[in-house]
């Protein structure tokens, strides 16, 4: 039986808001449009750290791009608490690393859920080293992303590292199709494709 981790969410953000202390959030983001509907959506409940944390993404030009057009969305979105940036290194070898032996896996496989764990374990880490409340990801909302396992990761990196992990699934609600208001209102550059090269061959085929 699938867990509803939208309706944890809520449950969790309806307990913040009666806190008097804003808690802070270190929200991984896979790219500027997924994050437009997650960051709506908490910025009035936490002190939120963007995380770009996207070593699959290829080519570097195009990993660039999608960063830029990240920052670009975090200046022009007026939120109520703070809103910044962390930055980090295009680490493609890690992923390179990481996909070896799953080259062959179809997008949404087994692949993907070890790109899942590679990415929001980094988040974790960070969350620990900068002692943040809570860290998450923009992954759920998307409907080609498996909410289920990427909520099963996230709660066991809460347990290795003891900070709390932000269960969702924002495609719930119209939060993809809201996603895509919200780049068109934005001008926002939208991806053909997931990040990596397996990806973006699938599309081509």
């Amino acid at each position: 039986m699938k867990e509803n981790y939208h309706k944890k969410m809520l449950e969790l953000l309806q307990k913040v808001s009666k806190e008097k202390k804003i808690p802070t959030l270190l929200l991984h983001t896979c790219c500027a449009p997924c994050s437009t509907t997650v960051i709506t959506r908490l910025s009035a409940y936490f002190h939120i750290t963007v995380f770009y944390y996207n070593p699959n993404i290829e080519p570097k030009e195009e990993y660039l791009k999608r960063k830029k057009e990240q920052i670009r969305f975090l200046k022009e979105f007026h939120s109520k608490n703070s809103l910044t940036f962390l930055d980090c290194d295009w680490d493609n070898i890690s992923f390179l690393e990481m996909s070896k032996g799953y080259e062959k896996e179809l997008e949404g496989g087994a692949r993907c859920h070890k790109c899942y764990h590679l990415r929001l374990e980094k988040t974790a880490q960070k969350a620990f080293e900068n002692q943040f409340d809570y860290f998450t990801t923009s992954l759920t909302i998307s409907p080609y992303k498996n909410s289920q396992i990427i909520n099963q990761i996230g709660a066991e990196l809460e347990k290795k590292y003891g900070i709390s992990y932000l269960f969702s699934d924002f495609k719930k609600e119209n939060g993809y199709l809201e996603s895509i208001q919200n780049s068109k209102q934005y001008q926002l550059y939208r991806q053909n494709y997931c990040g990596c090269h397996f990806s973006q061959t699938l599309n081509k085929n």
